[in-house]
């Protein structure tokens, strides 16, 4: 099943479903479960402490509370006034089983995490906006201070759940429970790092109320996988795709190199690198043209034989924006990364045409700081496609694909892959599967993920330091996981 990534509105406009629906109390009891199973599948001790704010997310932990004294652990509960009214039901359902919530406040926490074996924070929720109560901040600190594994109801309190930023103090979590799907603040660092493991609880809704609400699509490797190109058996290189990169300035020559490989590697039958430069021959089955004006060499080129799909920009240099103006006119397949990622292009952008900023290159287009758009990656990629045109891939961990039907939250990949030459790698195998035909919404969410599977292959099989040819090496196993993974889900 796809996954989805929500913001604390879309939260609270399902939440009023439900709540019309009478379904509520159904909910959070099965919140509450989900929270409970996680916590006795991933901790060996029978104590557990149990931190219930006064909102929902306090309910969440009073239900989680219950059902582990029912399953025999040892529990322990200390709760904020409740304010919500499922949590003071939930806490009188709690009593029933002979717990009696003690008064929160950081000396209980001190005190009584020496006799728990794991904490649980549901103090609280997505409908938190910063900063913390001054009492609760102590309460927060108290947890991180404890030394006792700590598993977080839907995001480690302390989050805002919709900015990837720490506001303020946080728990620090080992594991999360998210309920119904993703949140920005689970997906994005600094944020994401206080989350631990993330668990997504999907929760019992109906799909169009997930698909009215999402702010953004995560799918699985299987639905990934549904979208790769098959090839026939009477394949031949005039029909796996033609693609051409042009780059390669004096100094920068490695990176078109890269993205050559790249592109061979995901298939294209047919790499050609046009550059400006003498290209290293990083392998024999890739073309080079040196080309001193590349421009007129172009417009020549392409009169001769129009390639299936361009990749354009890594290391192009000072005529980089007349260039990639030049080559977006052709209407061709078109992936624009590096020295091609220019603002004056705001609307030459077309329906085949895929943009590969980073953070900084996308603060450069939009006019802010590279910290803006790190502190909101989904609002920023919308922007960069409204402006733009086209589908834009604002490359991160994990990174988001902003195309017609919305956007696309790609998580994976390796911390390794933190090395010089990965996005042009990526250019060229976003290049390749447009070459191979697919749209630029299909071949920039499969080009994403399967550039960072081949990264998560490449860091198992070295463990860190790795570089872009490591990455490009291992795109055919990744191929085949991500094919593997569509057809195991075709046998269930």
């Amino acid at each position: 099943m796809t996954g989805q990534v929500f913001s604390p509105a879309g939260l609270g406009a399902i939440d009023a479903r439900l709540s019309d629906a009478g379904l509520l109390d159904a909910a959070m009891e099965e919140a509450g479960r989900a929270v409970a199973a996680q916590v006795q599948a991933n901790f060996a001790g029978r104590r557990a402490l149990l931190l219930a704010g006064g909102g929902a997310n306090g309910g969440d932990a009073l239900v989680a509370a219950r059902l582990l004294a029912a399953w025999g652990h040892e529990v322990r509960v200390l709760a904020a006034p409740a304010r919500h009214f499922l949590t003071r039901l939930n806490r009188r359902r709690l009593g029933a089983f002979g717990v009696r919530p003690l008064p929160l406040s950081a000396g209980a926490v001190t005190r009584w995490a020496r006799e728990a074996d794991v904490l649980v924070d549901g103090l609280l929720g997505t409908g938190f906006t910063p900063p913390l109560r001054e009492t609760l901040a102590g309460v927060v600190e108290a947890v991180n201070a404890a030394g006792r594994p700590v598993v977080s109801i839907d995001l480690p309190s302390g989050l805002d759940a919709a900015r990837a930023q720490v506001p303020g103090a946080a728990v620090r979590a080992d594991l999360t429970v998210t309920l119904t799907g993703w949140k920005v603040a689970l997906l994005f660092g600094p944020a994401a790092h206080r989350a631990g493991e993330v668990v997504v609880a999907p929760l019992t809704l109906p799909q169009e109320w997930r698909r009215a609400e999402a702010l953004a699509d995560c799918p699985g490797d299987a639905e990934v996988g549904a979208l790769l190109p098959v090839r026939f058996p009477d394949a031949h290189k005039g029909t796996a795709g033609r693609v051409w990169v042009i780059g390669g300035h004096p100094g920068t020559v490695g990176a078109a190199a890269l993205a050559g490989l790249g592109a061979l590697r995901a298939g294209a039958g047919l790499v050609t690198v046009h550059s400006a430069a003498e290209v290293p021959l990083i392998t024999p089955e890739l073309m080079v043209r040196r080309r001193a004006d590349l421009g007129t060499a172009l417009s020549e080129a392409y009169g001769a034989g129009a390639p299936d799909a361009v990749c354009l920009g890594m290391g192009l240099g000072p005529d980089a924006a007349a260039l990639a103006r030049q080559v977006l006119g052709w209407g061709r397949s078109t992936v624009l990364d590096a020295d091609a990622l220019q603002p004056e292009l705001a609307g030459a952008g077309h329906e085949r045409c895929v943009w590969t900023p980073h953070p900084g290159e996308a603060g450069r287009l939009l006019g802010v700081k590279p910290g803006e758009v790190a502190a909101d990656p989904l609002a920023a990629a919308r922007a960069l496609r409204e402006r733009f045109g086209g589908v834009f891939v604002l490359k991160g961990g994990p990174s988001v694909v902003a195309h017609p039907e919305g956007l696309t939250v790609s998580r994976g990949g390796h911390p390794g892959m933190a090395s010089a030459g990965m996005g042009d790698t990526l250019s060229g195998v976003i290049a390749a599967l447009m070459g191979q035909g697919m749209t630029a919404r299909d071949a920039a969410v499969a080009g994403v993920r399967l550039h960072a599977r081949a990264g998560e292959r490449a860091g198992a099989r070295h463990g860190y330091g790795l570089i872009a040819s490591d990455v490009s090496a291992e795109l055919g196993g990744a191929w085949r996981d991500l094919a593997g993974a569509f057809a195991a889900r075709g046998r269930e």
